[in-house]
């Protein structure tokens, strides 16, 4: 096989760059590079596998064998790319060098921990082989702390409340979705979770964690120490630009990248939650899918400049789930709402009257595509 597209990384922007170029062009050699066993599984389930009681093993969709022979690639699992050398176009791992003619850095992001004494003793569920580290933990645990009320900490306190778990969530800020939903609209899931028995401590952070036994002994910024046999870390993701920095490629938050999904190198391109776009970090599905309907072009020698549709953001929340789209913060914004015990519908204007963003919960998650519809592109 020809030098080609190598591809390093093995999650969902990875497969999904390799299945678009596939459909596309039957014969490009691609070469997939990834640390784990390149297996496909679907990653926003890991908010939902205590109340489903689904096994690791259960999770995965299509094995990364079986995945390379479907798409006629050569896979190689198990490689960690050391470094990139760019003047001579070919990655440096412990299987040897290989060559690229254009190269893909699918290398995702990390779960953040806290900078605290202790925070080590925290667990994440940001990937399939994390959930297999702690399978039998999280199965055996009865208390767990999740320390961040945004999407997936919501979603994962919800998910283990409902399985009979005692949880407590904590978040420095002091509402829920902080960084998704002004104060005022967070009320509706905050008693949906105290519904399902969760214990909210909002406005604290984690002061330290010490072990205690066989689980941990959580110290709060405010004094109060409880036991817990789990503490997860659900903080937000810090993208994998250490390989693309020690090349000498422009980093910031993420991997920078122009319209085309390119670095400063122009062989060398970033797609997933380690990409930075127009100054911008996108861990979601969505823009991952059209980025890589983008870059397959480019790479088969369509150039295409990734736009971006104003996007739904899906709060998978049983007990209370939410949907919103466009600019949902700002002082600025002027809210119309209507809600009841049912269902919330919010829409936020900008200072010139226009509707830019939007708000739906309960039972009116069936007006977010109309409402979506209204949104400026």
């Amino acid at each position: 096989m020809s030098a080609g597209i190598v591809i390093v990384g093995g999650g969902f922007a990875a497969q999904q760059l390799v299945r678009t170029l596939r459909k596309r062009d039957g014969e490009v050699p691609i070469r997939l590079v990834t640390a784990d066993s390149g297996d496909e599984y679907n990653k926003p389930d890991l908010s939902h596998v205590v109340s489903r009681a689904s096994s690791s093993a259960a999770m995965v969709r299509l094995r990364g064998s079986e995945f390379a022979e479907q798409q006629r690639i050569v896979l190689q699992p198990h490689c960690r790319v050391e470094a990139i050398d760019r003047e001579r176009a070919c990655l440096h791992t412990p299987q040897g060098e290989i060559p690229y003619g254009q190269l893909v850095l699918a290398t995702g992001a990390r779960a953040r921990r806290p900078d605290v004494p202790g925070s080590e003793l925290m667990v994440t569920l940001n990937s399939l082989a994390e959930y297999a580290a702690i399978e039998t933990r999280l199965a055996r645990a009865r208390r767990v702390m999740v320390l961040g009320a945004g999407l997936i900490g919501c979603e994962l306190a919800m998910d283990l409340a409902s399985a009979g778990r005692e949880v407590t969530l904590v978040d420095l800020a002091p509402s829920l979705l902080a960084s998704l939903l002004p104060a005022p609209l967070a009320p509706p899931l905050q008693q949906a979770l105290l519904d399902v028995g969760v214990t909210l401590r909002l406005g604290q952070g984690i002061a330290r964690l010490d072990a205690h036994g066989e689980g941990v002994l959580a110290t709060l910024t405010g004094g109060e120490r409880s036991e817990q046999d789990l503490a997860i870390a659900a903080i937000g993701l810090r993208p994998n630009i250490e390989l693309a920095a020690a090349a000498g490629l422009e980093v910031g938050r993420g991997i920078r990248v122009d319209t085309l999904l390119r670095t400063n190198d122009p062989r060398i391109f970033a797609l997933g939650d380690g990409a930075q776009w127009q100054d911008q970090c996108l861990p979601f599905l969505q823009p991952i899918v059209l980025g890589a309907n983008a870059l397959a072009g480019t790479l088969l020698g369509h150039p295409t400049a990734l736009a971006l549709p104003p996007m739904l953001v899906k709060v998978k929340t049983p007990g209370y789930p939410l949907q919103l789209a466009g600019r949902t913060l700002g002082e600025d914004l002027r809210w119309q709402i209507e809600w009841d015990c049912r269902g919330l519908q919010a829409r936020a204007e900008d200072g010139a009257g226009q509707v830019c963003g939007f708000v739906v919960g309960g039972d009116r998650m069936s007006t977010a595509f109309p409402l979506l519809r209204e949104l400026p592109r």
